[in-house]
């Protein structure tokens, strides 16, 4: 686990023996199930994540329909919203594949920025890279079709197809998993036109 970590670090930093037993001891590491809910709406939470394999999503539950706005995968993270404002949370966080995340909260993070400064750096370009990433998804959905948001999953991220349930990802490109199927049949017989 630690060494799928250490290669996507390397890619920033570079670390000292001392750097990665330092990151080792915390204990951040945890597997969940398929299905765990990691954060359900109006809990209160400390807890961030980062992926190191599998899948989470976050979800919104309106009148009894869930809503995705999200889908973390390897090497990606989130802190939930609720652990900076102190507030209960207004979303889940759940499991959609068996995941392997890294699992830590603000006082963690200090204890390590405090011995090892460059993590704070390497945190803040890779909270910028993150915002960044969110600013130009938010973006081409307001904007686009739902064909559109379709093929720009089929381009940006088509391991999503075969990792998460149809009506997740219907709910993500804003439409019912009905009109997601008529989508994809138009889309595979205009391809083999």
């Amino acid at each position: 686990m630690q060494d799928l970590l250490f290669d996507f670090l390397s890619k920033y930093i570079t670390l000292s023996e001392d750097e990665k037993k330092a990151l080792i001891d915390l204990n951040i590491f945890h597997s969940f199930k398929k299905g765990t809910v990691l954060l359900k709406e109006g809990q209160r939470s400390k807890n961030g994540y980062f992926v190191l394999q599998g899948c989470i999503r976050t979800f919104y539950n309106v009148e009894g329909e869930e809503k995705t706005t999200a889908f973390y995968t390897e090497m990606e993270g989130i802190t939930p919203l609720c652990v900076l404002s102190k507030e209960p949370s207004e979303y889940y966080i759940s499991c959609v594949e068996d995941c392997i995340l890294i699992v830590s909260d603000p006082d963690m993070e200090l204890e390590i920025f405090q011995s090892f400064p460059k993590f704070e750096t390497l945190c803040r370009v890779l909270s910028e890279e993150l915002l960044a990433k969110h600013q130009v998804d938010f973006d081409a959905f307001k904007v686009s079709s739902p064909e559109q948001r379709y093929l720009n999953l089929l381009e940006n991220r088509p391991d999503l197809l075969q990792r998460v349930p149809q009506y997740q990802l219907a709910s993500f490109l804003g439409i019912k998993p009905q009109s997601l199927s008529r989508l994809r049949a138009r889309i595979h017989k205009s391809n083999k036109v």
